[in-house]
């Protein structure tokens, strides 16, 4: 069992007995027995990652330890009025480390007395422990096994130093809501493996499962120095976490463990102010916390589990107050009665010898009891009790590690109790084990002895442990202090160094297994062996438990279904149940852990087949179409290769033949004809032949053809788009069997056949359909059998289809009266060629069948009234259609009709867009329809306001079945409702439309400054007087610059008669100007302010001084004139000229002195001044004098030129005009240089050199 506390050896490493010293100090407090678990869903999320690396570098010297503490002064617990979980949320994961501030000091070392009396720190009950981890099931840190933290600073007695941890964690102190580090350190100089670290809190808390939110472990490896360095960080520390901690180190035998405490300060608050609690919810009627009686006394007497209940019993809230008020009051140390001294924590002792469990008994007449794990201990030759005057001595004789327990003794009422720790001592290897070299299935057997009987030992092979399970080729046993490990069975894979640990040393040798000399019993034979037959090697080979692998052609076989690989004592079998042609080869058994091999060869031998099944032709007969190329292939097989022979009849085919040849290759052989004809028809025979046998076969080849055309159809029977036709077979199949027929057709005028059939026909007889009645046709047959078609046969006689018409569709009655009845039914389906003349209306009497003819000559409508009908009687109507080719099927009504008219009450249907206003824009048509039913006839009546509607003004339709309004060009005084009236007889309904006119807003009435402040002016405006018969939507507001009168728009859509204009810049007057807006959009005009605004500093005054403005105003002057250009005919040319005048001037281009207006072969172009006439593919005839003539108030000015248009036949001296001035007829040339143009004519007045010659030459587009 590894040690968990302090411990201390003899010099001789011999165990010592243990004796409890006296001691007259003060009686030690009782022990508060606190209930603590952890909570229910305590997991931990993950640990910190271990940074681990194996590497060897050069050792340095042990560093001083120091415990690691994170300060942080803002993380304070206050009280509350409400309980709060207690204990660490261990499953939420650590985010990060606080840098740390090292204190803290090395333990006092040990007095150098050997007998000194060995202790171990335990956890008193801990004043600074929140109530909320006391008395509660719920806390994670237990506040029991550590050490009070008012112990801290007590001296205690250190182990010897460590064997393993070079540096170990010291105790420390750290405030609520700190971080604190713990650092342990251990040398990996002598250590193959990392070693094992636990920690451990009281005395069996392992914290590796509570990392998480609060605590994280963390391990890493420092090459250079070889260094493990184990760290325990407590993140954020709470009062519960205060006590004794342990930290244990193991690596195989050795084992090591060093204790120390954490301290949880209160973090110090210069006014005790209960922060938390002010933040809680209270009831409306305020509690006093502090009661009526004197509870603090009730809890002073009282044991730390019941202080909840006492709390809340009356009715104190703040439990983490009244715990802290409870740690302030001083504790009054209750004497012992019947101990005058209890026993130590903890005693230790070596196994095997004894210790002396000593109490002082104030009261030497109280009975004493001992227990051991609360069984009562009775007097043994292991246990011996003595007395000593008031000392009650219990003495434990050769210890084993079933003393390791807990005692206590029970004088009177009162108990204490202890611990002992029992340690083991290692077991040592007396003798260890031999070297073994022997050979493969032999015994092997390693023997060791320990220094003590029933000792662990732990066997090993090359540093790796060996398994001892039951299905192991090692067995392990024990005799005494002897220990063994046997291989019964030994293999060469058992060499290696074997050796044996115990806690107190290691043994170890090297064992050697070799081969045993292989002996050859049995050689492999070469074999032949016929296809299909299995196959044996047999070989003989000793030592007989050796394995081998075969190999064929040097390639490793595996074994399979069909091969199989036998292995049984000397005897090696290599079987094949069926062989096949690769199984022919060289093959070699190799014995394994042997250079020697054996060797044989396989010959395999096939009869000669030949494989007329793969050719899938029935009775093996081959059918080919005459001309054609011929090649038959037919796989052969045997072994070794067969000579082949062809053979027709008597003749032998050569492969030297010149239309007909055979060949022979690989596992097939082949016979061509080149082009087949009749007389290759015949049986062709093959004969194989090889030193296994001889086999033959026999195929069959016939020569097919197409068969003839057959005889040209006859056409019996014609109908409207159909015919019939039948015709004889062929007389010549083309020796095979006809299966089926293509028919075509042709116009007689056309030569182009149409297919009218994609599948076959195999009758001898066809209805052609879908012909065009009227016109003449021809039919032709074709003959298919397996090899094609035949040549077409010879046409028939031309017919020529025609028929009457389908009868008409869709009748209907229409109308019916007292002595008419008015049907109506649409065109047939098909007119035939033809065409319709017209159609007969029949009827009868219902219950007769004589169909009187109502109208004497056909009608071409379809729409008819049958007259002079007797009222209430019932008929039958039918129609039918009439052409060159007689009438066609009548159409008849399925059910009979009454002569009896029908009063159906009128019913006004107003379409869905005409229920709510009907909005037009003035000058807009409008053309409403209004359906409506009734019968008979209804009268209908339009009224617009109570006055009938006038005609001149508003035009009205009415039908039988709608009425319709139409108003050509609307004007706003066509708004109004307009009421419809449809009558039938005394039913009336009515209907209204509304139908508004609407046209833009005038501008408002006016415009008022209504102050100016800063560069904000205040503008005032009423609505405009006419709204354009629409709601007004919003008005426009723009504004000038006195200097420039240019407008700019400061807002648009805005609802209001009233606004503010913003961002004006000071010294400048603006105007004002608002437009009016509905829904057809802004008015024409607007209402502009009278007086401006002026925007002035504010605080200043400034004194505009008076300016006179300079006249820039000229009459028109052209700066570059037209220049005389003559173009080519086909080409787009351009005339340019510059002119300047102020205000700008109107441009006016005339030819022949004859004003050009809206000509599309002309394009006038204006811009800064530059004045542009573009001719677009002028001819001859637009030659001519061109004049611009430049116009406005101060006078005007005109320019002109001679534009000669040239043909084609002087388009060779075009041509070498071009070709000097070629610069000029580039487009972006030209382009750029009128624009440079007009450049230099807004800057100066001089004028460039003439190059209107060359725009003229070459047009710009």
């Amino acid at each position: 069992m590894p040690e968990p506390t302090k411990k201390d050896e003899m010099p001789n490493g011999q165990p010592e007995e243990s004796v409890a010293p006296d001691s007259n100090g003060p009686p030690t407090l009782p022990e508060i027995s606190l209930e603590v678990s952890p909570p229910p869903e305590s997991v931990a999320e993950g640990k910190e990652p271990v940074e681990t690396d194996w590497k060897k570098p050069e050792p340095t010297g042990p560093e001083p330890l120091q415990a690691v503490v994170a300060q942080e002064q803002n993380a304070v617990e206050n009280g509350s009025n409400q309980r709060e979980p207690s204990g660490v949320g261990v499953n939420e994961q650590a985010e990060s480390s606080s840098p740390a501030v090292k204190e803290g000091s090395c333990s006092p070392p040990l007095p150098e007395d050997g007998n000194t009396v060995k202790k171990l720190s335990i956890d008193l009950p801990n004043d600074s422990a929140p109530v909320a981890t006391t008395g509660r099931k719920d806390s994670v840190w237990s506040l029991g096994e550590g050490q009070a933290p008012e112990d801290v600073d007590k001296p205690v007695d250190n182990p010897p130093l460590s064997t393993l941890l070079i540096e170990k964690p010291q105790s420390g102190t750290v405030t609520v809501g700190g971080d604190i580090t713990f650092v342990a350190k251990v040398e990996a100089k002598d250590l193959l493996r990392k070693p094992t670290i636990k920690w451990f809190k009281g005395k069996w808390m392992d914290l590796a499962s509570k990392t998480g939110k609060h605590l994280q472990l963390k391990e890493t490896f420092d090459r250079q120095t070889k260094i493990h360095t184990f760290e325990m960080h407590i993140i954020k520390a709470k009062d519960n976490y205060a006590g004794n901690y342990r930290c244990e180190v193991t690596y195989k035998d050795k084992f090591d463990s060093c204790s120390f405490d954490l301290e949880v300060k209160e973090v110090e608050s210069s006014q005790a102010i209960d922060i938390r609690s002010a933040f809680k919810r209270r009831e409306h009627k305020q509690q006093d916390d502090t009661p009526e009686v004197d509870v603090w006394e009730i809890l002073k007497n009282a044991r730390p589990d019941q202080y909840e209940k006492i709390a809340f019993m009356y009715g104190i809230t703040d439990l983490r107050g009244l715990l802290k008020r409870m740690k302030k009051i001083p504790k009054e140390e209750k004497k012992s009665e019947a101990f005058a001294k209890k026993l130590d924590p903890a005693y230790q002792v070596d196994k095997g010898g004894k210790i002396r469990l000593v109490v002082d008994l104030a009261d030497p007449t109280v009975e004493l009891k001992w227990y051991k794990n609360g069984q009562e201990i009775r007097p043994s030759p292991k246990y011996i009790f003595e007395h000593k005057g008031t000392q009650r001595i219990m003495v434990i004789n050769n210890c084993t590690s079933n003393d390791d327990a807990a005692y206590s003794v029970v004088a009177g009422e009162e108990k204490c109790t202890t611990e002992l720790f029992v340690k083991e001592l290692p077991i040592k290897i007396v003798k260890g084990i031999e070297p073994v070299k022997t050979t493969v299935n032999e015994r092997i057997e390693l023997e060791c002895e320990v220094s003590e009987e029933g000792a662990q030992v732990k066997w090993m092979k090359n540093g790796v442990e060996v398994p001892t399970g039951v299905r192991s080729r090692y067995r392990v046993k024990c005799e005494g202090t002897k220990h063994y490990l046997v291989i019964d069975d030994a293999s060469r894979d058992d060499t290696g160094t074997y050796s044996v640990m115990a806690s107190g040393g290691t043994s170890e040798a090297h064992v050697q297994v070799d081969l045993k000399p292989l002996k050859v019993f049995q050689d492999l034979q070469d074999i032949t062996v016929m296809l299909g037959q299995p196959i044996k090697l047999h070989c003989e080979i000793f030592p007989g438990n050796v394995p081998g692998r075969w190999y064929r052609n040097g390639q490793l076989i595996q074994p399979s279904d069909r091969l199989n690989i036998i292995h049984r004592a000397k005897v090696h079998r290599l079987e094949i149940e069926a062989s096949s042609l690769h199984d022919a080869g060289d093959y070699t058994f190799v014995p394994e852990g042997y250079s020697q091999s054996l060797s044989a060869k396989i010959h395999i031998i096939d009869p000669p087949r030949v494989h007329l099944e793969s050719l899938n032709f029935p009775d093996n007969t081959v059918t080919v179409v005459a001309g054609n190329k011929l090649r038959l292939e037919i796989p052969i097989s045997g072994e070794p290769a067969p000579r082949v022979v062809w053979m027709k009849g008597e003749r032998v085919i050569l492969d030297s033949g010149h239309r007909v040849h055979a060949e022979t290759y690989g596992d097939q052989t082949s016979l061509t004809i080149e082009v087949t004809e009749r007389e290759d028809t015949g049986n062709y025979k093959i004969v194989l032949q090889n030193e296994a046998g001889e086999a033959t076969a026999s195929v069959k080849i016939k020569v097919v053809d197409i068969p003839d055309p057959p005889e040209a159809p006859l056409v019996p029977v014609v109908g409207g788009d159909w015919c019939s036709m039948t015709w004889e077979p062929p007389k010549y199949d083309g020796s095979s069997p006809i299966l089926g027929y293509f028919i075509e057709r042709k116009k007689k005028q056309s030569s182009r056949w149409m297919r009218l059939n994609f599948d076959l026909i195999k009758e001898t007889s066809f209805e052609p359909k879908k012909m065009i009645e009227g016109v003449p046709y021809e039919v032709r047959i074709f003959a298919v059998n397996a090899i094609g078609v035949s040549k077409p046969s010879e046409p028939s006689k031309a017919f020529t289809p025609l028929a009457v018409t389908s009868e008409p569709t869709m009748l209907v009655v229409d109308d019916v009266t007292d002595t008419t009845v008015t049907v109506k039914w649409r065109p047939p389906e098909t007119i035939g060629a033809a065409g319709l003349d017209g159609y007969l209306v029949e009827y009868c009497i219902e219950g007769t069948n004589d169909w009187v003819v109502s109208n004497k000559e056909m009608t071409e409508k379809t729409k008819y009234t049958i007259t002079g009908l007797t009222p209430s009687c019932k008929i039958l109507v039918r129609v039918k259609a009439i052409n060159k080719a007689g009438a066609s099927a009548p159409r008849t009504l399925q059910h009979s009709i009454l002569v009896k008219e029908v009063v159906e009450p009128p019913k006004i249907r107003v379409p869905r867009h005409l229920k709510q206003t009907y909005t037009r824009k003035v000058g807009e048509t409008v053309n409403l329809v209004v359906p409506f039913q009734g019968k008979p006839r209804p009268k209908v009546t339009w009224v617009k306001e109570g006055k009938p509607v006038e005609p001149s003004h508003v035009s009205i339709r009415n039908t039988d079945c709608d009425s319709i309004i139409f108003i050509r060009k609307a004007e706003r005084n066509h708004s109004g409702k307009y009421e419809m009236t449809v009558q039938v007889e005394n039913h009336v309904d009515t209907a209204i439309i509304d139908i508004q006119i609407v046209d833009l807003p005038g501008p408002p009435q006016s415009v008022t400054i209504e102050d100016v402040w800063g560069g904000n002016v205040a503008l005032v405006w009423t609505p405009p007087k006419d709204n354009g018969n629409a709601p007004i939507t919003g008005y426009t507001i723009q504004k000038a610059d006195k200097k420039t009168m240019e407008w700019f728009t400061c807002i648009e859509h805005y609802h209001r008669s009233c606004i503010t204009i913003t961002e004006l810049v000071v010294g400048n007057e603006y105007f004002f100007r608002v437009f009016s807006e509905n829904m057809c959009g802004l008015s024409e005009l607007a209402t502009q302010t009278k007086k401006s605004a002026l925007i002035v500093k504010e605080g200043l005054q400034m004194k505009i001084p008076e300016y006179n403005d300079h006249d820039f105003k000229e009459a028109p002057k052209f700066t570059q004139p037209l220049i005389n250009t003559f173009a080519v005919a086909g080409y787009n040319t351009t005339l340019n000229c510059s002119v300047r005048a102020n205000p700008r001037p109107k441009v006016i281009w005339m030819k022949n002195k004859i004003t050009i207006i809206d000509d599309p072969r002309y394009r006038m172009f204006s811009n800064q001044g530059v004045c542009t006439l573009e001719i677009r593919k002028p001819s001859p005839y637009d030659g001519g004098m061109y004049t611009c003539k430049a116009i406005n108030d101060l006078g005007e000015a005109q320019v002109e030129c001679k534009l000669e248009v040239k043909g084609s036949h002087d388009l060779e001296e075009v041509q070498l005009f071009k070709m000097s001035y070629w610069p000029c007829f580039f487009p972006d040339f030209l382009y750029l240089l009128q624009h440079i143009v007009t450049l230099h004519l807004l800057i100066t007045e001089e004028a460039l050199p003439s190059t209107s010659s060359c725009s003229g030459e070459y047009p710009y587009t």
